[in-house]
């Protein structure tokens, strides 16, 4: 089985051949979730949240 820094690289891989490299709060978050500390839907929750904005109306 693949270590969490292994999984963390190859997901930094990826994501970098698409021009989006890992931050390094994406690269805490996905450790909090590998190890255990932190769930799926708990994270996306938070993110969701965190760039959420209310919806503004457009007057024409």
């Amino acid at each position: 089985m693949r270590s969490t820094e292994q999984k963390i690289r190859i997901v930094d891989a990826t994501m970098a051949m698409e021009g989006m490299p890992l931050t390094d709060e994406d690269k805490k978050r996905l450790r909090d979730v590998f190890d255990g500390n932190a769930t799926v839907e708990r994270t996306v929750q938070e993110l969701v949240r965190k760039h959420s904005r209310e919806v503004q109306p457009v007057s024409l």
